[in-house]
């Protein structure tokens, strides 16, 4: 499984451009093209009452983008990489995915929220949406956020992301793929670093000799893991926990100074993934790491 192909989706946000920058560093790992996709909301432009559809506005949105992107066209072709510009109208979402199956992408990138000081998620409910829908890798950058740590608020630059990823794995068969994915890391993570938690209502009730069996044959799966991405020629290292899943996660993430947290997509149903969840969705939205999710 290779990367060569990926839509980067943006809104022109702030440092939307500097995340670009970041990305192409997938090139000494095969990347060959970007898709940069604009999509302008249906809403803003149709159906408005009185008014019908918004041609002059629609033509005018049109028109800045691609302005910008052929600015951005000059900085990727100067990376000696292709680039094709989809600029759409219609429903985000949907407008998102079925670029990215016409161009037959390998992943999907798209932005964080813009988090208020109030809010304690950086992913929005369009991203999480994508998430469940795609059948593609998605990947969440987050280039600067604000996090809290210790006390304390720091500011996070995520640069040069795909040097320490993180895969956190549930044994599952997303966290299978998930492993078989950051193997296309080759070239550019100086290692990866392998976490599996025992989690907390797992855990509870085991007696001294069953925790510690479970401990052994988590080791030994961590083992399989890291020689199965060491065989792809990466370097890998391995991390066993015991607790409440998401924030051992996180915790991990930081003592070990990732870059990038990886994990399979669950296949709880979208419901209950949705309105109670899931780790996965969980950690996408606290961690101020990038966090890739794969199906």
């Amino acid at each position: 499984m290779g990367i060569e192909k990926v839509l980067f989706h943006t809104r022109f946000r702030d440092l939307a451009f500097n995340a670009l920058e970041t990305l192409l560093e997938l090139k000494q790992a095969g990347l060959q093209e970007v898709v940069l996709t604009y999509v302008i909301p249906r809403e803003e432009v149709a159906f408005v009452p009185y008014g019908g559809y918004l041609k002059d506005a629609a033509e005018q949105m049109e028109e800045v983008a691609r302005l910008r992107f052929e600015q951005w066209q000059e900085f990727i072709s100067s990376k000696g990489l292709r680039s094709k510009v989809r600029i759409e109208t219609g429903t985000l979402n949907a407008k998102i995915l079925a670029v990215a199956e016409e161009e037959q992408v390998d992943l999907i990138v798209t932005g964080r929220k813009k988090r208020s000081a109030f809010e304690k998620v950086y992913v929005g409910s369009h991203v999480l949406d994508i998430i469940r829908r795609s059948p593609r890798p998605v990947l969440m950058g987050k280039y600067m956020v604000q996090y809290e740590w210790a006390g304390e608020v720091l500011t996070r630059v995520n640069d040069h992301i795909f040097d320490r990823p993180l895969l956190a794995t549930d044994w599952s068969q997303p966290s299978q793929n998930a492993l078989e994915f950051i193997k296309s890391f080759k070239g550019l993570a100086s290692k990866v670093l392998v976490v599996h938690n025992i989690g907390a209502k797992i855990s509870k009730g085991l007696d001294v000799t069953a925790l510690r069996d479970l401990e052994e044959e988590s080791k030994r799966r961590l083992d399989g893991y890291c020689g199965r991405i060491e065989e792809a020629g990466l370097s890998a290292e391995s991390y066993l926990s015991v607790g409440k899943t998401t924030l051992e996660i996180l915790r991990q993430s930081r003592e070990q100074k990732a870059t990038m947290i990886v994990m399979g997509r669950t296949g709880k149903d979208w419901f209950q993934e949705y309105w109670l969840g899931g780790v996965s969705h969980r950690v996408a939205e606290v961690s101020e790491l990038p966090v890739l999710l794969v199906p």
